[in-house]
């Protein structure tokens, strides 16, 4: 008998292993937080199953997201890295993560860590959904409104609301697996 997944995850296999191994699992390691953070800024208005095929060369390109480097990164990297055909090569998306990671330092030296920034917007832990359908799920939250106005403020780029939902889901601070999900029940 075969496991019954979220419909998005289709029958993709890197997708399947991306929902049954990452997807909604609570994660504390500021390296992984920023990689998604940039991951889901690249994914704005593209599929995630693009982004998610295009991971390792975005982490040979940036660094294997290293923020100290990638803060770095000047225009001739910039340049280089819109010339990398591994990525997404949208000059604003490419320039938001060199901005965002600078904006991610500077979290991480006022609160500790960029861990004990993010996880405030749901108290610490993980919210505890019980979506019956992929149509139940809201696109945003006010939690993800006030994470995106935040950020914002603080001048992070390409942190809408939706963006930061899906941050969320991602990174575990929100359990978004349908109730019919296999891994919905292992992570409640």
């Amino acid at each position: 008998m075969s496991k019954v997944r979220c419909v998005w995850a289709g029958n993709d296999a890197l997708y399947q292993r991306y929902h049954d191994t990452e997807w909604g699992v609570p994660l504390h390691d500021d390296q992984r937080l920023f990689e998604f953070l940039i991951l889901e800024g690249a994914q704005a208005g593209l599929s995630w199953i693009t982004i998610l095929r295009k991971r390792e060369n975005y982490r040979a390109a940036f660094d294997d997201f290293n923020a100290i480097r990638i803060a770095r990164y000047d225009a001739n990297k910039i340049e280089s890295l819109l010339k990398d055909t591994g990525i997404v090569r949208n000059r604003l998306k490419v320039e938001a993560a060199v901005n965002n990671a600078r904006k991610f330092l500077e979290v991480q030296n006022e609160f500790g860590s960029f861990d004990k920034f993010i996880w405030q917007f749901v108290d610490g832990k993980t919210r505890q959904n019980k979506w019956r359908s992929l149509a139940d799920i809201p696109a945003s939250t006010p939690e993800s409104d006030t994470m995106s106005k935040e950020l914002k403020r603080r001048g992070f780029k390409f942190v809408g609301s939706t963006i930061c939902y899906a941050h969320m889901q991602a990174t575990g601070m929100v359990n978004d697996h349908t109730t019919n999900c296999f891994r919905h029940k292992e992570l409640r």
